[in-house]
Formats: C-alpha cells, sequence, structure tokens
C-alpha cells in the first residue's frame, strides 16, 4: 500500500529533495512509524510532496505529477493556510470562489484518475496574537473545505477545532512557536488523529485481503 502525504510547509517539514523516501521531521515520519508499528502485516510505502508555501493553485499545477503519476492508494493531504496567510504576508488573495474551484478541481481529478482513499485535514491557526486578524477568513475557507469533504472525502480531520480544543488546557506554544508550523508535539498530535482515520481503512484492507485468501483456499 502506497501512502501519499501531500500540502505545504507543515507536511514538507524540511523533508530532503535529494532523498525521495525522506519523509522530513514533521507529522508525516510520525504517522508513517505508527502506521508501520501498528500495522507490521501491510506493505507500507511512504511517499511525502508537500511543498512549503503552497496554496491550492499549486496542487493544481502538480496534479498529474504529484499526484495522479504516483498511483497512491491512500492520500493524506493538509492545504489552506497559505490561501489566508499570503494575502496578508504576500498580498496574494485567494478568494472562496477561487479555493473552491481549486479544490474542487484536485479532488474530482483524485477521485477520476486515482483509486486512493483521501483523507482531508483541514488547515488550522492556533491562537497566536499576531495571527488573530485571519481567523474569519481562515474559517471561511474551512467552511468550503467541509462542504467539499462531505462530497469527496473518504475521512476528514477538524483539525483546527481540535487543536482549539487542545489549546484550552495548554498554550498554544507547546504545540508551534508561530501558531502555524507544528513543532514535534504539534507533529505528534496530528499523527495522533491522521491514525484515527487511517485505521478503518487499514483494518478494512486487511480484511479484504484476508478474505481473498479465505476464497482461494
Amino acid at each position: 500500500m502506497k501512502v501519499l502525504f501531500q500540502g505545504d510547509s507543515i507536511t514538507d517539514a524540511g523533508r530532503s529533495r535529494e532523498k525521495l523516501a525522506d519523509l522530513g521531521p514533521g507529522y508525516p515520519a510520525y504517522a508513517a512509524a505508527l502506521m508501520t508499528e501498528m500495522f507490521p502485516q501491510i506493505p507500507l510505502t511512504f511517499v511525502n510532496r508537500g511543498i512549503s508555501g503552497n496554496r491550492t493553485e499549486h496542487l493544481v499545477q502538480r496534479l498529474q505529477a504529484d499526484f495522479i503519476d504516483i498511483a497512491p492508494d491512500l492520500i493524506i493531504m493538509m492545504i489552506g493556510v497559505n490561501d489566508v496567510w499570503h494575502h496578508y504576508s504576500h498580498n496574494i488573495e485567494t478568494t472562496d470562489e477561487a479555493f473552491e474551484a481549486n479544490l474542487r478541481h484536485v479532488l474530482s481529478e483524485i477521485k477520476a484518475k486515482t483509486s486512493a482513499k483521501l483523507v482531508m485535514i483541514e488547515p488550522y491557526l492556533l491562537p497566536a496574537a499576531d495571527k488573530a486578524h485571519m481567523v474569519p477568513e481562515l474559517h471561511a475557507k474551512i467552511r468550503i473545505e467541509r462542504t467539499l469533504a462531505r462530497e469527496f472525502a473518504d475521512a476528514y480531520i477538524p483539525l483546527d477545532g481540535l487543536f482549539a480544543s487542545a489549546c484550552v488546557v495548554e498554550d498554544y506554544t507547546k504545540y508551534s512557536p508561530d501558531g502555524v508550523h507544528p513543532n514535534a508535539d504539534g507533529a505528534r498530535l496530528i499523527a495522533k488523529h491522521v491514525m484515527s482515520a487511517v485505521i478503518p481503512m487499514l483494518e478494512k484492507s486487511i480484511s479484504v485481503e484476508d478474505g481473498y485468501t479465505e476464497q482461494a483456499n
């Protein structure tokens, strides 16, 4: 089973471009380790194609090479925070309409041209004071993602809400120094929720394989 992690810097996490099998030190590495440990009977391979700074429009541009040509069995995708952040940091606006069109195109092509199961992870902002002004725009994008997830995703991780819950009892800096990029604790929290989403899919894949074996015997 080939698992593709896709997204922006949160997924990229400084992975090596020279070593294509490198997952980087972020949540993909933690999630891959958990999957491998929990499901040793499944031959798992992992690919990380997250690219720092990417927005939804970049996923459209990379759709063939970094989704379809990889032929994944499972896609774990987080995108969207830069569609908001770059509006303020780079004066590059992604309207809600463009965001929805970009994401719908990516999701439609994934479903049409791959057989992959799809886990969507919503973007998030932790309660850092200098990010507060971006929250309303992010929440508008999250509403779009949640609507599209109901149409296209096999599982959805409401990460903004999950982090908000975690930050009620812990200061946000436990998980991220800047409210966006996770540290090791933040990456582990993301990986934990990824596991909750993928366990049923991996268990089902084992059941299917067992069924085939029983029929063959």
